[in-house]
């Protein structure tokens, strides 16, 4: 049975969230209407000035994404995330790039499990190497354009679960396991690890983190440390 790796992408891996790139470009090239941009700009701007939390601004892309994705051309979806991951493939943090690199080499089977929509996971995942994505995916109709409905919702918004189904499926041993991530969303998944590592944690997940003794590593500017 092969090591696994965990991790989740936006924010520890990627230094942004890739849906707000694809949102952001739908709305450029009209494929969301412009209007939409409005929907999510107090809580872009009360984050940007620190007046609001990135849970709240992301909650809001998310909202703009669901409601308006019906309809949409799976081949513009495609299109465009692969335009946006070949712009910025390389904005990642060093940590766990360098990290990603090592796991690699020593032969750990790497697993990303994610709530971004898992078409731009597996253009942005490919690069670095993943032996497997786990992604929410959105289901297409007859004429491949997005219904609008998650494919198996519950499930995969449950990380624990997407892990505890990867580890049976490709026969994984958490012995030795790592896993990262940056927000609450990633505890389920870090529990089963032997060594949980909290990047750039936001509050929720740092206070988990201390009071668990769980790993915390922090990337700003050019400095890795761990606190």
């Amino acid at each position: 049975m092969r090591k696994v790796a965990i991790f989740d992408i936006d924010g520890t891996i990627f230094r942004s969230s890739l849906l707000i790139q694809i949102v952001e470009r739908f709305i450029e090239e009209g494929i969301f209407s412009k209007q939409k941009a409005q929907d999510f700009a107090r809580q872009k701007f009360a984050w940007m000035d620190r007046k609001g939390g990135y849970d709240e601004y992301i909650q809001a892309i998310i909202k703009v994404f669901v409601q308006n994705i019906k309809g949409v051309a799976y081949s513009d979806f495609s299109r465009i995330g692969e335009e946006v991951v070949a712009e910025q493939k390389d904005r990642v943090y060093r940590f766990t790039r360098d990290l990603i690199r090592d796991l690699k080499k020593r032969k750990y089977f790497l697993l990303a499990v994610s709530h971004s929509p898992k078409g731009i996971l597996d253009h942005f995942c490919k690069r670095l190497g993943f032996d497997k994505v786990y992604g929410l995916m959105y289901e297409t109709g007859p004429t491949d354009r997005f219904t609008g409905k998650i494919t198996e919702e519950a499930f995969m918004l449950n990380k624990a679960a997407v892990v505890q189904h990867a580890a049976e499926k490709e026969e994984l041993t958490f012995k030795d396991s790592i896993g990262v991530g940056d927000t609450e969303s990633d505890i389920p998944f870090l529990e089963l690890v032997g060594e949980p590592i909290c990047f750039n944690p936001n509050s929720k997940l740092y206070a988990h983190a201390k009071r668990n003794n769980w790993k915390v590593v922090v990337e700003r500017k050019d400095v890795i440390y761990e606190m």
